[in-house]
């Protein structure tokens, strides 16, 4: 992840500085993983079910001592009786127990645990970080990534179109959230972005998974182990982070599963636009966490959670010179991530907020170039019929330069700051028209009905259609639809 300044908003690499760049992680697919780091490891035991005890028995007052053949069968069939008594109370009891423990199956799906308990060390005299992890341990799980490769394809050798020598090999690996007992699981886009087999451990048992559904602007996907009973996570609330509160991250880094580390909440709001790696769609990522927990190659999909062993993130990204952990980690937030995957379990597109316009970054340079009034912002290169922008009032040829106050600085800030809202909210925004600034209301809409079209448009130049084309250093930041 690249740096970022005070406001949350990214601060641009020098060129050619490794530093910044995203590190490079086997969560990926495509990018093997050494043998040894994909080791199985056994797996502890992290909960106990209470064994029954039957009652103890009472002692009686001493008897009178009596003898013979009447006074036996009465011992005899009084003893009888207690046992018949004892053994069908053990048969209600368990009857009682397993009606208890059994799930609707006919229910629809329901995301999270139903607890709402938080976790108290000093009642098991287990520490903090013991009674959160034997909690939240049975609903994290690791993902392993298959991908079909020719013979010999590895080195250039393909052996033809008529030849059948595919075979699925493990590509990459991650972790997962159980959020249902009938099998949903919400990780990182990234670790299932172009597998076509998975497999998911949970709590030592592999089973079979699918995707669901994905977010590739989000970085989310869903997808569905073919297994019942599981042990949902409980949700917790990302809306209200302390920072300097304690937090534990859990998942598989390196492969090694059922893995824990700890540490605080180190920032919140950071925000960043990535590129994915294999087929360049832009990934978003807004008011992320960030944590000094441990985040690993790995860890990509799994949980964040509170000193109450609820989720409040899904770790994703880490910022290091080696691309292994170096104490700067971030997580999406749950309130947001549980949103998307919602939708996607409910067989909905994922829909974000959208203002309905195409933009391009403003700076000095272009300012001067083409006599702009303003030296920093958002141009906007095309505005959306019906769109909330276009019912605001804002035109092609505005400057955006303050988002509900903020000041714009590029078109990667401004959408950063749109994808923090909601399809419905209201914002303020502050144009420049023609040297003269005027802030409108605007409603922001849904992308749901306009994502083709967004993702044609992601891939002109604004600007260059506007001022005749050129390759200037900051195209990269030209196109974006928001």
């Amino acid at each position: 992840m690249d740096n970022t300044n005070g406001s949350g908003a990214p601060v641009p690499p020098p060129s050619g500085d490794n530093r910044y760049a995203a590190p490079t992680q086997p969560t990926q697919p495509g990018q093997s993983v050494p043998p040894a780091q994909h080791a199985q490891h056994s797996q502890q035991t992290y909960y106990q079910q209470p064994a029954y005890q039957a009652p103890s028995s009472q002692a009686s007052s001493p008897a009178k001592k009596s003898s013979g053949p009447k006074t036996f069968l009465l011992a005899f069939a009084g003893a009888a009786l207690a046992c018949i008594i004892a053994l069908s109370g053990f048969g209600i009891y368990n009857a009682m127990s397993d009606s208890g423990s059994s799930s609707d199956s006919g229910s629809s799906t329901i995301i999270g645990s139903s607890g709402n308990g938080g976790v108290d060390a000093a009642d098991n005299d287990a520490t903090l970080a013991e009674a959160v992890a034997q909690k939240a341990l049975p609903s994290v799980v690791a993902i392993d990534v298959y991908t079909s490769q020719s013979a010999g394809g590895m080195y250039g050798y393909g052996m033809g179109s008529g030849s059948d020598s595919s075979s699925l090999t493990q590509s990459s690996l991650g972790s997962g959230v159980v959020l249902s007992e009938d099998g949903y699981i919400v990780t990182n886009y990234h670790v299932v972005e172009g597998g076509e087999a998975f497999k998911v451990t949970i709590e030592g048992e592999q089973y079979d998974a699918e995707v669901v559904g994905t977010d590739p602007s989000s970085d989310l996907a869903v997808i569905k182990a073919d297994a019942t009973g599981l042990t949902p996570i409980e949700i917790g609330d990302s809306s209200d982070l302390i920072i300097g509160e304690w937090v534990m991250t859990i998942g598989s880094p390196f492969g090694l599963e059922q893995s824990v580390a700890t540490g605080i909440v180190s920032a919140t709001s950071r925000s960043q636009i990535m590129n994915s790696q294999t087929d360049g769609s832009t990934m978003i990522y807004a008011n992320l966490i960030q944590t000094d927990a441990a985040i690993n190659p790995g860890n990509s999909g799994g949980a964040l959670v509170d000193a109450d062993g609820k989720l409040i993130g899904i770790n994703t990204l880490i910022t290091s010179y080696s691309g292994n952990y170096s104490g700067v980690g971030f997580a999406i937030p749950v309130n947001y991530a549980v949103n998307i995957a919602q939708q996607i379990i409910d067989g909905k597109t994922p829909t974000h907020a959208q203002l309905g316009v195409s933009l391009s970054t403003v700076n000095e340079q272009i300012a001067k170039r083409y006599g702009l009034a303003v030296n920093e912002g958002a141009y906007v290169a095309n505005v959306s019929e019906g769109s909330g922008a276009a019912e605001a009032g804002i035109e092609v040829g505005d400057i955006i330069t303050k988002f509900n106050g903020t000041t714009v600085t590029s078109a990667d800030e401004l959408m950063l700051q749109i994808r923090a809202l909601n399809p419905g909210d209201k914002a303020e925004v502050e144009i420049n028209r023609n040297g003269q600034n005027e802030t409108l209301e605007v409603t922001l809409g849904s992308d749901e009905s306009s994502q083709a079209a967004t993702q044609q448009q992601s891939q002109q130049n604004p600007l260059s259609e506007l001022f005749g084309g050129g390759n200037g250093s900051n195209s990269g930041n030209n196109g974006l639809s928001s």
